[in-house]
C-alpha cells in the first residue's frame, strides 16, 4: 500500500484564502479574515494547518490554541469535510498537543458543544475530561458548551504518552493511506 505524506505546518497570512475558504467549509464562516489575522499575527497563538502535497497543498485541516499563562486553551480544530473520519482529526490534535508540550505549556482546555459527541471521543480519548459546563455558551442556537482539560503536559511520563498517541494517530492514518510527517 502506497502511504500519502501529510504534514502540519505553522500557518501565514500566506495562508489567509485557504483559512477563510476551509472554515466556511467547515464552519459556514464562524471566524472573520480580521480573526485569523489577529490569529496569525499573535506571538500567543499557535495555528497550526494539515498539508498534503497530493492535494495540490490544499489546506486539509487546522487547529489553533492560545497560549495564556501555562494553558494551551485550544480555540479551532477543524478538517475539510471531505477528509473527515480518515484519522486527520486525531493527527491535528495530537499536533496542537504535542506543540503546547514543546512550549512548556502544563495543560490543555477547551470547549465543545454538548451536542458534538464525535469530537468529545475523540478529545477523550486524548486524556480530555469534563471540568465543566457552560451554559447557552453558542451564540447561535444557545447551546451549552462542555469544557474539556487535560492536564500534566510537563509531567515525565506525558513524553511516553505522547510517543503512545504517536502510535495511535500513525495506525490510524495509514488505515486510510496516509503517513503523519514532521518538519
Amino acid at each position: 500500500m502506497i502511504l500519502l505524506n501529510l504534514e502540519t505546518k505553522l500557518l501565514t497570512s500566506e495562508h489567509l484564502s485557504a483559512l477563510l475558504e476551509l472554515d466556511q467549509a467547515c464552519f459556514g464562516g464562524l471566524w472573520t479574515m480580521e480573526g485569523y489575522l489577529r490569529e496569525l499575527d499573535s506571538p500567543n497563538s499557535d495555528l497550526l494547518g494539515l498539508f498534503s502535497p497530493v492535494s495540490n497543498s490544499r489546506l486539509l485541516g487546522m487547529g489553533c490554541f492560545w497560549s495564556i499563562l501555562e494553558e494551551a486553551h485550544i480555540t479551532i480544530l477543524a478538517v475539510h469535510p471531505q477528509y473527515q473520519r480518515q484519522g486527520l482529526g486525531q493527527a491535528l490534535l495530537y499536533s496542537l498537543i504535542k506543540a503546547a508540550s514543546d512550549r512548556g505549556l502544563e495543560r490543555a482546555t477547551l470547549e465543545v458543544r454538548a451536542s458534538n459527541l464525535g469530537a468529545i471521543y475523540l478529545y477523550q480519548k486524548f486524556g480530555f475530561q469534563t471540568a465543566g459546563r457552560r451554559r447557552g455558551y453558542y451564540q447561535d442556537n444557545g447551546e451549552d458548551a462542555l469544557v474539556l482539560w487535560l492536564p500534566d503536559l510537563q509531567h515525565p511520563k506525558f513524553l511516553a504518552t505522547l510517543d503512545q498517541w504517536y502510535s495511535i494517530v500513525s495506525d490510524r492514518l495509514g488505515k486510510s493511506s496516509w503517513q503523519l510527517l514532521f518538519n
